[in-house]
């Protein structure tokens, strides 16, 4: 649902080091953090960075927007220097963490033009040969090992994710296709070639403790390829790509929002098709089934506010004491190793999101005190 940070101790920096990797399930630990686009990349990193630095944030995720990135085709694509290539924003965010002590979860969206013919960004690229090269690209950029052109040694990115919410026709189209008769879910048979490409193409740069999420499936779907907005649920989305050949990546990623302000975070959905954090264990239990037992990420999870949203949105204690029961939650489940918050500060548009641990003018939630003392 992408659409609607005090200096760490000692002891905290040596946690950070580990990867994530190396945790197991008898020593469970879970790396937490913030989802918030705007305010890394568009922000004011002096202003934003010690924020999240007070909040003891583990783990920033930013989208990586190929189309944004490469706005015509490299002409040595694998190439991080290359011309075609602007990382200016994604320097300075990586740079920034690195000054703070934290880690970069890279979701790598959005194909260019010039890769899929002019279809827009939600579709797949015509030639996955293409989104593996950027992979691959991207990975050797933030390898810790790359000098940029300006002569910066770039700090080292381990955490990545193939693109976001892709059973969600805003992120990922066509959801249905009619072939030969009858309806398949194309979102399923595109996704699992987006995301064999970002997991070869990162894994292809050869840099120890770099991981790949897929998944990060967004929390329902209507399952009706007739609907106009047809989209996929997030259970019979994993059953397709595992049937249509998904067989690489390091996790599985999922965002287990709420349905209903009137659920609490251990609620179990009032639809059948939804995983929410109060049956999250229905689709661990899946993924099992078909992958063994790959970690999980929660790459997305928050709580609107009432004010401002009268009608999503809890009132301010309440998403304070849901934020601290939630990652609670998380935190006990030894398969679920990373858990990020969305967003540190309100959309300003009612139509987003505002679930901030902020208002809109910057004034603290009780939740932002909640998010502080979690253990760590």
């Amino acid at each position: 649902m992408a659409h609607k940070v005090a200096a760490l101790a000692a002891a905290g920096l040596a946690a950070l080091a580990v990867s994530v990797s190396s945790l197991s399930a008898s020593t469970p630990r879970l790396l937490v953090g913030i989802y918030d686009e705007g305010v890394i990349l568009y922000g004011t990193p002096s202003t934003t960075f010690p924020v999240f630095s007070s909040l003891h944030v583990q783990v920033i995720r930013l989208n990586l927007h190929w189309a944004g990135v490469a706005r015509r085709r490299p002409s040595n694509p694998i190439d991080p220097n290359d011309s075609a290539y602007n990382w200016t924003l994604y320097d300075r965010a990586v740079h920034n963490a690195s000054k703070y002590h934290m880690q970069v979860l890279f979701s790598i969206i959005d194909t260019p033009g010039w890769a899929n013919g002019g279809a827009g960004r939600t579709h797949v690229p015509s030639d996955l040969v293409d989104l593996r090269n950027f992979a691959l690209a991207a990975a050797t950029r933030y390898s810790g090992t790359w000098t940029a052109n300006s002569g910066a040694r770039l700090p080292a990115v381990n955490l990545w994710a193939a693109w976001n919410e892709p059973n969600n026709p805003v992120f990922l189209q066509p959801q249905y296709k009619y072939v030969r008769g009858k309806w398949v879910i194309q979102s399923a048979i595109d996704y699992t070639k987006i995301c064999q490409a970002i997991y070869t193409g990162v894994h292809e740069a050869n840099v120890s403790g770099d991981r790949v999420a897929c998944g990060l499936t967004g929390p329902r779907g209507n399952n009706n390829p007739g609907q106009v907005r047809a989209s996929v649920s997030p259970l019979t989305f994993l059953k397709a790509v595992h049937a249509d050949g998904l067989r690489q990546f390091d996790a599985w990623a999922h965002h287990p929002y709420y349905i209903s302000p009137s659920q609490t975070p251990l609620s179990k959905p009032n639809s059948a098709t939804a995983i929410t954090l109060g049956n999250i264990q229905v689709l661990i239990d899946q993924v099992t089934k078909y992958y063994g037992s790959k970690p999980i990420w929660i790459t997305e999870y928050g709580w609107q506010t009432n004010p401002p949203d009268r009608f999503f949105g809890v009132s301010w204690s309440k998403q304070s004491s849901y934020l601290s029961q939630a990652f609670a939650i998380a935190r006990k489940n030894s398969r679920i190793q990373l858990m990020l918050w969305f967003l540190l500060r309100d959309e300003p548009n009612l139509a987003g999101w505002q679930s901030g641990l902020e208002t809109v003018t910057g004034q603290k939630k009780p939740a932002f005190s909640a998010f502080q003392h979690l253990p760590h």
